[in-house]
């Protein structure tokens, strides 16, 4: 089975909520699609770059399932982020200082140079620049996934755009659902997508997921319905790394030959257990 290197941060986060919930907790989008991957079978690395503060990850229980020969341990400080929410978990304002992250994307294209037979899947977040990195991927042929983070969705969506519709998955909440199609919208108007009218553009994205809280998951073919699941009701605890664990689970089970229903079921179960737990990823906190 193919390895799926997954690009983007490993960091310190530190969540609110009005009712005191949250706290302090290791996470990044790297770290929870590929911890999800790796807990559905499969090998799954981390594309990311942290500092010395959090060197004895790899070593850290449970984390050592994971392939961490693409972790790059640099001098400094490692990414933190402090997160808000509102009471139903609908993120409010997120405060980041990248740290030595800032050479993540040195770091990942060094990376698909050495293994571009790799799987990949590509955290859309700052500081990665993200249309070196999708236009390598392009250019060799690489099979990958992406996904969003809605605070830098807009910009981020935009500086795709080129790349898109190369990619086997696109994952996205409900808002950047919208603004992907907007920006679709916009491209075909500019004749950036070849081939394309603006009545066509929800058909040029091979495969999108969109997660909408407590509605359906929704799995689109060429903008046409796959598959969708609901999510079982449950309270969440800790909503950080949901989508992320959603979508490392899912491309897991992609990887191991389920079909699209049961894959979306399984992932769908999966980020819900997420929630449930108020540090859904084992590791240390901050010192």
């Amino acid at each position: 089975m193919d390895r799926l290197a997954v690009i983007g941060n490993i960091s310190r986060d530190h969540t609110r909520y009005p009712d005191r919930r949250g706290g302090d907790l290791l996470g990044g989008a790297a770290l929870h699609v590929a911890f999800a991957a790796a807990r559905a079978g499969a090998t799954a690395a981390p594309v990311a770059v942290i500092g010395e503060d959090l060197a004895h990850i790899p070593a850290q229980g449970r984390l050592a399932d994971l392939d961490w020969s693409a972790l790059r341990i640099a001098a400094g400080a490692s990414a933190a982020f402090t997160i808000d929410y509102d009471q139903d978990g609908h993120l409010v304002a997120v405060a980041a200082d990248y740290g030595v992250s800032e050479d993540l994307s040195g770091h990942a294209l060094a990376h698909i140079a050495r293994h571009p037979r790799d799987r990949y899947h590509v955290c859309c977040r700052r500081p990665l620049d993200v249309p070196a990195v999708l236009q390598v991927l392009t250019r060799c042929g690489a099979r990958f996934s992406i996904d969003f983070f809605l605070p830098s969705a807009a910009h981020l969506i935009q500086a795709a755009a080129p790349w898109l519709a190369h990619a086997d998955l696109v994952f996205a909440n409900a808002a950047e659902h919208r603004l992907l199609e907007q920006v679709m919208q916009s491209t075909a108007a500019d004749g950036v997508t070849r081939g394309t009218s603006a009545g066509q553009v929800t058909g040029v994205l091979r495969s999108v997921v969109v997660t909408d809280g407590p509605r359906p998951v929704r799995w689109l073919h060429h903008g046409r319905p796959l598959a969708a699941c609901a999510p079982p009701y449950a309270r969440p605890v800790e909503v950080t790394g949901a989508g992320d664990t959603l979508a490392g689970h899912l491309l897991a089970r992609m990887l191991h030959g389920d079909s699209p229903a049961a894959a979306l079921r399984s992932a769908v179960l999966a980020a819900t257990r997420h929630t449930a737990v108020p540090r859904p990823v084992p590791g240390p906190s901050h010192s």
